[in-house]
């Protein structure tokens, strides 16, 4: 079995950030992304706008462990936070009144991980 070493510091300096955060507060949520992560970025999620909408309550707070995409549209005003996103989902995500952030930036503000659901 091949072992695939992450190349990338910022994604490497996540992940062990994640399991760390996950450690210290016995949150599980956080383990789970830094493993999704830790994957090849080929199997990464790809999580476009329409599904969030479909799936998402109003003011739910979703992390998406790989790139949110802006195929549809959304109604809801979610707060998103995903590794990275596109320039078309990122405007279309604030014009509906949601926010996007980083994965870290989630993990900081919300620690224990409540009220947080994975997509993708």
């Amino acid at each position: 079995m091949k072992i695939n070493k992450k190349t990338n510091p910022n994604t490497t300096s996540l992940i062990l950030e994640l399991k760390k955060v996950s450690r210290d507060n016995d949150a599980a949520i956080w383990r789970d992304i830094a493993r999704r992560l830790e994957k090849p970025s080929s199997r990464w999620s790809e999580v476009n706008l329409s599904e969030i909408d479909r799936h998402a309550k109003d003011k739910d707070t979703i992390v998406i462990p790989g790139k949110l995409l802006g195929s549809g549209n959304i109604t809801k005003a979610v707060n998103v936070a995903a590794f990275r996103a596109s320039e078309s989902a990122k405007k279309k995500l604030e014009s509906a009144g949601g926010k996007l952030m980083k994965i870290e930036e989630l993990a900081a503000s919300n620690p224990k991980g409540s009220g947080v659901r994975i997509m993708g």
